[in-house]
């Protein structure tokens, strides 16, 4: 069983390749990120013609998660159980699904934007609602996996250069604490391995020749409890999706598991 995740930075700007991409990788299962599409809007049709399944929260503006199954889509459930909302709204930002045996949830965990931002305190509280939200599935005995984008370098070897990012968001201790806690409830971080470089970085800007010159980060994880990792047999960073015209700025996280 194949199962990934992808921050697409729009759907309908991503569709074309999205699409081929589905074709090309025998991915059974993919979790997604940042649909930038109103649910009614969402291409359900062009993705069953494919034998995808879709499991959609997303309300148009630049959040929007989604769950992609061709093995089955059950007990599907929409948002983050407690979720803290921002100024005075709940956002778009976690689905869970049951594909074939494998449980997943797709999450975008909120960016943070600076470190004495209201945004930043609700990230942390983010975190605080999703540990308490899986912590059931994480210590049950199905393969059972957190994907999406975290929006949090684990460690310094995560990002191109840490004196960049020295007094910013995604590498801070209280965001490497939550992710800590969060392994903390059962769960373990899937590390891929890079298809090129020494580092599986998962995003690059846009900007500065960023991906050219590899200076990346690895933000998009795979969180899974001890079942799932135990069917781990291979994951990688599909680095060429980040290549050429039209592409996302986050490359796909792709594991494939003995299930």
């Amino acid at each position: 069983m194949r199962i990934a995740t992808w921050n697409v930075n729009s759907i309908t700007a991503r569709l074309p390749r999205l699409l081929a991409w589905l074709e090309s990788s025998g991915t059974d299962v993919l979790c997604l990120q940042e649909a930038k599409v109103a649910e009614e809007r969402f291409p359900v049709e062009e993705l069953r013609e494919l034998g995808y399944e879709s499991a959609v929260n997303a309300t148009g503006r630049w959040n929007g998660v989604a769950v992609l199954s061709r093995v089955g889509l059950e007990d599907v459930v929409k948002g983050l159980p407690g979720d803290p909302g921002y100024d005075g709204s709940v956002e778009p930002r976690a689905v869970s699904a049951t594909c074939g045996p494998v449980r997943v949830w797709s999450v975008y965990v909120p960016n943070g934007r600076e470190v004495d931002h209201p945004h930043y305190a609700y990230k942390l509280q983010w975190f605080e609602a999703l540990k308490a939200a899986v912590a059931g599935d994480a210590a049950g005995g199905r393969p059972f996996a957190v994907l999406g984008d975290y929006n949090v370098a684990p460690t310094d070897d995560d990002v191109f250069d840490r004196a960049v990012f020295e007094g910013s968001t995604h590498v801070t201790a209280a965001e490497r604490a939550a992710l800590a806690a969060l392994r903390e409830a059962g769960l373990s971080d899937v590390v891929p391995r890079p298809l090129k470089y020494d580092h599986p970085f998962t995003y690059w800007d846009y900007r500065q020749l960023a991906f050219p010159k590899n200076r990346g980060m690895r933000i998009d994880l795979v969180y899974g409890n001890e079942p799932f990792a135990k069917a781990v047999t291979d994951s990688y960073v599909d680095r060429e999706e980040r290549k050429g015209k039209g592409a996302s700025d986050h490359a796909p996280v792709v594991v494939d598991l003995d299930v």
